[in-house]
């Protein structure tokens, strides 16, 4: 049963220093261990200096101490977001968008009126066709229930090449993926009647005379068209990358994010764009990345002396600060010939952000992780493109135990019982995919599983029963985290059809999923995740309760104020009028 205990009056021990800001008259949701509740909160510096009633903080305002009345608004610890992907939204802005198109028409104004500011010959490159986050529906929701031809694209912008981008299939979890060239973009990309798809899954649309229609579609998630075809023109700068950074972080921000973590790895250009909005003073999210190898630089080197000198680096604690540091080497099992075609592209990477060729056959992949054990590298992957791994991390336990090193195994989407056992005696820390697994795809799990066996569909409460630390994610979509917090409460397809209910947490269970759990996944529960005094003063003010809102208003939850280190980095106007 929930607590909600008020802390004790007064400061902790020691002297009562006046305070920069004092934040008072509110709900302050601390989720520390006993899950109370306070009325103020003193922060001083990019610390909290106390946590208790008003009474207990006035003797921590002084003269020149900021005082905000929060008028009961409801106050959180900061968001931590367990698998991020948090560059991809500042990315959206670097093309245009098409905007809420209905028709093929309306796609050909849009069109014409990027073409006007265009001199001839230069290329038109567009975000997808659809709303986001999701991009559902497409072609569907357009009158023509199709998509636009090269002809159409021809006559919107007779003298550029045209461009319409697919969307990263994560963003929708459900192929195809669907670019639009038109008839001169095709000619400068190499595609004429002749040109052969170097993919199975990747289809160049024909017309009856067996001409490309200028529609180029994908089963998949990753797309390979434009790295193949287009890549000159829509990948992703340094100077963008690093300039949407700060753009992104913003998004999280209005949704009280204030930490992420990069589980599924970033590859250099990444990690470069993140040192350099540090250095440049614009980064305001608390930054914990995984490294993403790019294991054809390797070629077929052993494995034991490369892990240690050229990885050992890697090795807990890993480098860095409070605002960027890295910690942990991505792995997984296997790839594809889809993988090897786009990590050809290497160091360029467009909307993944990690390198393509990080899989490995698996006695080879358990040679490595014998080999980060060794060396003190804490291994973090993917369950969905990894099966087995948990069996395979067993087998590396068996030989070095992994209790205490806080290995990671993210995205889980079905575990059994046997498997949440295994989990326990490692020590392993997950993180969930509830944005998919439980909202949009719970409907072919549900078809592969007999009922009996539903419960294993992210199975949050029989996760925290066995003190498993389970953290959420938003995976960019979308990038509130309010939804996965709604999603493990609600428990609720995209249809509104419940998703195995009896593995439901309660909402105090859900927030600190979403912020302490997700400190621990990065070594730093002493340092943030919860609100008491000596923490990092990241915090949000909250324009509802999470833990009395009506369940439907969950996950339309925003942040009227979000702080990180004792900095406003976001406010709405007005929000404390």
């Amino acid at each position: 049963m929930q607590s909600h205990a008020t802390p004790p009056d007064g400061p902790p021990p020691g002297p009562r220093r006046p305070a920069d800001l004092v934040l008072t008259n509110g709900r302050i949701i601390t989720v520390d261990a006993d899950s109370s509740i306070a009325q103020a909160i003193a922060i001083t510096g990019d610390r909290i200096e106390a946590v208790g009633t008003g009474e207990a903080i006035r003797p921590h305002i002084a003269q020149w101490t900021r005082v905000i009345d929060l008028k009961g608004r409801p106050v959180i610890p900061g968001l931590i977001d367990g698998h991020a992907h948090m560059d991809r939204e500042g990315l959206k802005t670097v093309y245009p968008a098409l905007g809420r198109v209905r028709s093929v028409r309306d796609i050909q104004d849009r069109i014409a009126e990027l073409a006007r500011g265009r001199k001839p010959g230069e290329w038109i490159v567009t975000m997808p066709i659809g709303d986001p986050p999701f991009y559902f529906d497409v072609p569907d929701i357009l009158a023509e229930k199709r998509w636009p031809t090269r002809q159409e694209l021809d006559a919107a912008a007779p003298d550029n090449p045209v461009f319409i981008r697919p969307i990263w299939g994560f963003w929708r979890h459900s192929p195809p993926l669907v670019a639009c060239a038109n008839t001169r973009a095709l000619e400068l990309g190499g595609i004429t009647r002749d040109t052969v798809s170097p993919l199975p899954e990747l289809t160049i649309e024909r017309d009856g005379r067996g001409d490309p229609t200028g529609v180029i579609s994908e089963i998949g998630m990753q797309p390979s068209a434009e790295l193949i075809w287009f890549r000159h023109v829509t990948g992703f700068s340094h100077a963008d990358r690093a300039r949407t950074l700060p753009v992104a972080a913003r998004a999280y921000h209005a949704f009280g994010t204030t930490s992420i973590f990069e589980e599924h790895g970033v590859a250099t250009e990444l990690l470069r764009a993140y040192k350099t909005a540090h250095r440049d003073g614009t980064l305001t999210m608390r930054s914990s990345l995984v490294f993403s190898p790019n294991w054809k630089s390797a070629g077929d080197a052993p494995l034991g002396p490369f892990v240690e000198a050229w990885a050992g680096w890697l090795g807990e604690p890993g480098p860095g600060n409070d605002w960027v540091k890295l910690t942990g080497l991505y792995v997984n099992i296997n790839h594809t010939v889809a993988d090897d075609l786009r990590a050809g592209t290497t160091p360029d990477t467009g909307w993944a952000g990690f390198n393509y060729d990080t899989g490995m056959p698996r006695e080879r992949l358990r040679e490595l992780l014998l080999h980060c054990a060794a060396n003190e590298i804490r291994a973090v992957t993917n369950a969905v493109v990894t099966p087995g791994i948990i069996d395979l991390f067993a087998e590396v336990d068996r030989v070095v135990p992994l209790k205490g090193r806080r290995w990671v195994v993210g995205h889980v989407s079905t575990l059994s019982p046997r498997d949440i056992e295994k989990i326990v005696r490692m020590g392993l820390a997950l993180t969930t995919h509830t944005n998919n697994f439980i909202y949009k795809q719970s409907r072919p799990l549900k078809r592969q599983l007999p009922p009996e066996r539903h419960r294993e569909i992210t199975p949050m409460r029989d996760l925290l029963d066995a003190g498993v630390r389970v953290g959420l994610a938003t995976d960019n979509v979308p990038v509130s985290l309010f939804w996965p917090i709604w999603q493990v409460v609600a428990r609720l397809d995209v249809s509104g059809e419940p998703v195995a209910p009896e593995q439901a947490i309660t909402r105090m269970e859900a927030l600190r999923c979403a912020t302490e759990n997700c400190a621990y996944l990065t070594f730093d529960e002493d340092r943030k995740g919860t609100l008491a005094p000596g923490k990092l003063a990241d915090l949000a003010v909250l324009s509802a309760d999470p833990l009395t809102a009506p369940a439907e208003q969950l996950r339309e939850i925003r942040a009227l104020m979000t702080m990180v280190g004792g900095r406003i980095v976001y406010e709405e106007p007005e929000w404390n009028g």
